[in-house]
């Protein structure tokens, strides 16, 4: 079997968020799990990349192929990492640019990059019997083989899989430019809705199967609340789509092979491990060196889907616990100045306003308590993250938070949870983990139960295994 994984990031070559670390993950797992599959991953080829990966390059082919109206072409780069295969488009026009998104010409650069990977399959003869197409970035790989695409018959057995890492982003554009960006001209009852093209619906209608990160998040996406209008679309393709829950890759996110922390432990001298760590942090950091006090911290993107509103109206009563707070992350103006005013007016508050994954690691080697308090969250790494560290998660069971962490309580409890996105109930749950760390006793058995936590990549690669030879058999 060969599996063909399209997607606009993968670790360690590009990436800004969960997407890049599930492709980075993901295909490798696939392929050692499964000597007889032959696994490969296609991306753009980014200005972002590090020297000592594009040192790696080897040049495959060029190609050259129409698009709309324009006469254009691409060149096609190879890594080899193990036994997965990385395929580079690179369009110096398009993709030499330091960042991965949020370029106004984004519509125009990913479906040039979608119609690329599929005249790639044709002029270089690279058919795989899997596409795994991801997010609205590479939706129309699925949508340009199912219709303009559809009469090539050497394209003709492959099957299409579709994720949703996050339905919030849709690709979603106005319909006039149909023909000249996207060539769907006559195909607009694909990709049309409500109005506009949407890229992501184009996908979930054509694609053979669906899935979403989390079994909770597939059941959301039956409900307006979470499907951002998509719902009616979900409930049409119900029949093909399962949650598939991501996991993590605990080569790079373990404390026991150290990798960025102060000082690397295991389950044998977790608590040692932590107190070490802490102390460092406290003392990088600026706050009072103190292993006995709660060091609570967020890693996360300062937006209200991400509970931020929340934090906000209790951050002040939540202070006047003896603890330490410690928030990591950039997003939007109000929330940014909002951790900085409270870093000047609080003696125990750190607010660390920037991206930095060494210093996350180190956050999350040194916490007592991880605070997640999503307003919808598809899956969700960081709570897993947290747990691969021994650090204990207060998190709202909401998509994959409710999948991957049991509250208190429970026979498998390996965290803290709350149900509804209230403010005040957050901050009871908050204060329950708090209590629950002068226990001493209690408090190192749970964080042995969240450091024995299997998040692993193994079960959900034989998941989607399972849905490839499923799908070949049709």
């Amino acid at each position: 079997m060969k599996i063909l994984y399209v997607t606009s990031e993968a670790n360690p070559y590009a990436a800004s968020g969960g997407l890049g670390d599930v492709l980075g993950a993901l295909p490798i797992t696939v392929a050692e799990d499964n000597p007889d599959a032959e696994v490969e991953v296609i991306m753009p080829l980014y200005g972002s990349m590090k020297p000592e990966h594009r040192a790696m390059l080897t040049k495959v082919k060029d190609i050259t192929f129409k698009y709309s109206w324009r006469d254009s072409g691409a060149s096609i780069y190879k890594i080899q990492n193990g036994k997965v295969a990385y395929y580079f488009i690179e369009n110096h026009y398009y993709f030499d640019r330091k960042t991965l998104y949020g370029e106004y010409d984004d519509a125009e650069r990913f479906a040039f990059f979608s119609l690329a990977v599929v005249e790639f399959m044709i002029q270089t003869g690279n058919i795989p019997d899997i596409l795994h197409a991801n997010d609205w970035q590479s939706a129309l790989t699925v949508v340009y083989l199912k219709t303009k695409f559809s009469s090539v018959s050497s394209l003709s057995k492959i099957r299409t899989v579709y994720t949703i890492h996050n339905i919030e982003y849709q690709g979603k554009f106005d319909l006039a430019i149909l023909g000249d960006v996207f060539a769907l001209d006559g195909y607009s009852n694909v990709v049309e809705y409500n109005g506009c093209i949407n890229l992501m619906k184009g996908a979930i209608s054509v694609s053979d199967y669906i899935t979403t990160v989390s079994p909770n998040y597939a059941f959301e996406l039956h409900h307006d609340f979470f499907a951002f209008g998509l719902a009616d679309v979900i409930n049409h393709a119900s029949a093909k789509m399962k949650g598939v829950i991501n996991g993590i890759d605990y080569k790079y996110f373990s404390p026991e092979q150290g990798g960025d922390i102060y000082f690397s432990y295991g389950k044998a001298d977790v608590k040692e491990g932590k107190k070490k760590n802490k102390l460092a942090f406290q003392k990088e950091v600026g706050l009072s060196e103190n292993a006995d006090i709660p060091l609570v911290v967020m890693i996360t993107r300062l937006a209200t889907a991400k509970g931020i509103d929340l934090v906000a109206r209790i951050i002040d009563e939540l202070l006047r616990e003896d603890i330490q707070f410690v928030i990591l992350g950039t997003g939007e103006a109000e929330y940014e100045e909002m951790f900085r005013a409270l870093e000047k007016k609080y003696t125990n508050v750190r607010a660390l306003i920037k991206f930095d994954r060494v210093i996350s690691k180190k956050m999350y080697a040194s916490a007592d308590i991880f605070v997640m308090p999503s307003r919808s969250e598809p899956c969700g790494l960081a709570q897993m993250i947290a747990c691969s560290y021994g650090t204990v998660p207060v998190v709202r069971a909401v998509g994959g938070l409710y999948d991957s962490i049991k509250p208190y309580g429970s026979d498998d409890a390996n965290g803290f949870t709350f149900d509804n996105y209230n403010a005040h109930e957050l901050l009871f749950t908050v204060k329950r983990a708090i209590d629950l760390y002068k226990d001493k006793k209690e408090w190192d058995a749970l964080v042995m139960k969240a450091k024995s936590s299997d998040f692993s990549w193994g079960v959900s690669a034989k998941k989607y295994m399972n849905i490839y030879n499923k799908l070949l058999e049709w």
